[in-house]
């Protein structure tokens, strides 16, 4: 395991995401090796469909472009999927694009590295591996296979992932292993996406699958940030597979109780949540 102690903050927000964000950052002891003039990074953000809300939010994005602030190069990253190109999903965050900030669709890369993932060898994108900083940004939501780490999935080149699904805990963590591990994870706590899968597909109706937290989970362990987020989504996070099996590979620590949570109360703010999906079940 990589030597880091599994801190992970908890930030509630009202308006002022970025000022959470580095609050975060501050909670977990900054990420000053992270942000530096010479390393670039690469956001993974999770958009399954642009016409979905199940993503990161432009301001979340945002606060985490401008926390790589000496960066010399971010890439919003994404690859092709049965919906469409990653390239076209990654519009969604248009307006954070910069000469600095660019889009990459990780299909469309020829500069490649080839990587054993479960049973098959596939052709990772050359900005996945270090020296660069990856970072995992995702929605918080009610999934047995999580976020941070399903994110991982998106790192597969070609459009037909799904024959993954079956093996799909291998799978992510043999992408986590193969890229080096998730330099900085980012759960996006706007809202809490619930539901069967979280409703990943969620059109302009997803609101009624969703409740808003406004709550920032940030650590440099990928794994706890994982259960951090599947504890206040109402998960049992000893009884995930994924995380489990991370767990059992050294990749990061999946006991809460050895898990160092700084900034608001989980206890608190998982009981406020749970308050919360009783109030919207029984207006359904």
């Amino acid at each position: 395991m990589i030597d880091l102690t599994s801190r992970v903050a908890i930030v509630e927000f009202d308006e002022n995401v970025q000022e959470s964000f580095d609050r975060a950052l501050h909670l977990i002891g900054n990420a000053d090796d992270l942000n530096t003039t010479k390393r670039s990074v690469v956001v993974k953000v999770g958009v399954f469909d642009h016409k979905a809300e199940t993503h990161s939010t432009v301001g979340v994005v945002d606060a985490i472009i401008n926390g790589f602030n000496k960066a010399p190069q971010i890439f919003l990253a994404e690859s092709d999927n049965y919906r469409g190109k990653g390239s076209e999903r990654l519009q969604i965050w248009k307006e954070l694009f910069t000469e600095r900030v660019v889009p990459f669709n990780l299909s469309d890369d020829t500069n490649t590295r080839k990587v054993k993932i479960s049973d098959e060898e596939i052709y990772f994108s050359h900005v996945l591996f270090k020296p660069n900083v990856f970072v995992s940004t995702h929605v918080l939501r009610g999934y047995e296979k999580g976020s941070i780490l399903k994110n991982l999935l998106g790192l597969i080149p070609d459009a037909k992932k799904a024959r993954f699904h079956k093996k799909l805990d291998t799978v992510l963590l043999d992408a986590y292993e193969a890229i080096g591990g998730i330099d900085l994870a980012v759960l996006d706590g706007t809202y809490l996406y619930r539901g069967a899968g979280a409703m990943p597909h969620a059109g302009p109706d997803s609101a009624q699958y969703r409740i808003r937290t406004n709550t920032l989970i940030v650590g440099r362990d990928a794994i706890a940030v994982e259960t951090v987020g599947a504890a206040l989504a109402g998960l049992n996070p000893d009884k995930m597979q994924v995380i489990q099996e991370a767990v059992k590979r050294d990749l990061g620590e999946g006991d809460l109780n050895q898990i160092e949570i700084l900034g608001s109360p989980i206890e608190s703010l998982k009981e406020r949540i749970q308050r919360q999906l009783k109030s919207s079940k029984k207006k359904e």
